[in-house]
């Protein structure tokens, strides 16, 4: 069940915000209505994948009790065993289900033989969920938190439907406050409302008319399109997965502030960097941030000698893109962006960024980018290379191969390239704010909302292409 569908617009979500608000003030506890979402949470996550639920559960009872283990008063001998186990277990469950098939593949490829094995279907979110329940038994080890002692609230914390799947990755300490007490309010809904219609615009109507012009051409054989329509193909991707995924974001925030909880920012317009490192700064924060806490800095972070600095960035960002996918194209995408980072640390690229001016920092930054979407986007290494040799093959666009002659008709595809140019920068964001006292302005973007809403909804029913690209990993 994805955000952007009838079934969870119309079924889940009204029947989740029903039992959940309806109860009489005699059973609207914290535990009464903190069960309400627990059991939602997991109905959610049966709909798609029921099979895989008691791995879900498993992951959730396992946990519990490593974090009360981890809690306890004892020796530091005793606490390191018990997380280094912890974590192992999490990483093993996370390593056989999302990586056997990729390992299996290649040790048939180097020894030239075909190692028998099942295929091992990927349960959605796990990468998600054990990130969360990795991060939570960490702070636990570091004194962040305390062990959560009622289990039901651990699994909600788990569990909790807006972050399952495709994350945000919430630390438990950030949330830890609301599984207690949180109040609830007519604004703080509406707010929460505001912002999943955002995210639901911006997938539904910038996003999917993107995406199928992104597949269309790079589903197409490479002997079929030429360098124009390549660029053109990247272009779309390019931002098709940033409204695709802060779309998603924005209504994972905008569900839990309904609910209650505040969920940290997981998106800062990333296209307006200038650099790899502001762009690491603005794109999937909660991700980048959870690297740098739980993997850069036990490194070492920048205490260490520069060489093992970059060494270290290297092998972060190696991780980062093995855990967006078993493949060697994730795994390239990862190291790229580790060399790059390198590159603006040395003194030779911190020269070469500071001569160049703001703008040219931008196009470096936005050329970097793209150059890595296309080993994100490609269903295997080969199509990757063969697709960069074309995009600078130097030929030009011709617009009736593939089928761009009848995607570029559509005025939805060119509509959404505008509105995802403008919504690419924090300019309309700004505009806004300054406008949020003004009750005219304010009014005139609620009716601007149910508009986007109504014509989501309408895009909604006609469309074929609807899924969420994270939903992959």
């Amino acid at each position: 069940m994805v955000f952007s569908s009838n079934l969870f617009l119309f079924a889940f979500l009204p029947l989740t915000m029903l039992l959940y608000f309806i109860l009489p003030k005699s059973l609207a506890t914290k535990n009464i209505r903190n069960s309400v979402l627990l059991v939602l949470s997991l109905v959610f996550y049966s709909w798609g994948e029921l099979h895989y639920l008691w791995l879900l559960l498993i992951s959730i009872t396992a946990n519990y009790f490593f974090g009360i283990a981890i809690g306890k008063r004892q020796t530091k001998r005793a606490k390191d065993f018990i997380i280094f186990a912890a974590v192992a277990v999490n990483l093993v469950l996370l390593g056989y289900f999302k990586y056997a098939n990729f390992l299996f593949e290649n040790l048939s490829q180097f020894f030239s033989t075909q190692i028998a094995n099942d295929k091992i279907h990927l349960p959605i979110g796990i990468s998600f969920f054990t990130f969360h329940a990795i991060s939570y038994l960490i702070d636990i080890y570091r004194g962040k938190c305390r062990a959560q002692k009622n289990i039901f609230d651990l699994a909600l914390y788990i569990s909790f439907f807006p972050q399952l799947i495709a994350g945000p990755i919430v630390r438990y300490n950030a949330i830890e406050k609301y599984l207690g007490e949180r109040r609830h309010s007519f604004y703080a809904a509406s707010q929460g409302i505001r912002r999943f219609i955002i995210g639901l615009g911006k997938k539904i109507i910038i996003a999917n008319p993107l995406g199928e012009l992104a597949d269309a051409i790079f589903s197409s054989p490479l002997s079929e399109i030429n360098s124009g329509l390549a660029w053109v193909g990247l272009a779309a991707y390019t931002l098709q997965i940033y409204f695709d995924f802060s779309g998603y974001s924005d209504m994972a925030v905008g569900l839990a502030r309904i609910f209650g909880f505040k969920f940290p920012e997981n998106f800062n317009y990333p296209y307006v960097s200038r650099s790899i490192k502001e762009f690491w700064r603005r794109w999937h924060m909660s991700l980048s941030a959870w690297f740098r806490d739980y993997v850069y800095i036990p490194l070492g972070g920048n205490r260490v000698s520069l060489p093992r600095q970059y060494f270290n960035l290297v092998l972060v960002f190696f991780l980062c893109g093995l855990w967006h996918g078993a493949s060697w194209n994730f795994v390239i995408w990862g190291m790229f962006h580790g060399f790059f980072l390198v590159f603006e640390r040395v003194r030779i690229g911190k020269a070469f960024l500071n001569f160049l001016p703001n703008f040219l920092q931008h196009f470096y930054a936005i050329f970097v980018i793209m150059i890595g979407w296309v080993f994100f986007r490609s269903p295997n290494l080969t199509h990757a290379i063969g697709f960069l040799k074309l995009m600078f093959s130097g030929t030009g666009i011709s617009w009736g191969v593939c089928t761009m002659a009848q995607i570029s008709k559509s005025h939805f595809v060119w509509m959404a390239a505008i509105l995802a140019l403008l919504g690419a920068s924090p300019l309309m964001k700004n505009l806004l704010l300054r406008g949020q006292k003004n009750k005219i302005l304010t009014t005139a973007f609620d009716l601007f909302l149910i508009l986007v809403f109504l014509l989501a909804i309408v895009r909604l029913s006609a469309a074929t292409h609807n899924p969420f690209i994270y939903f992959q990993f």
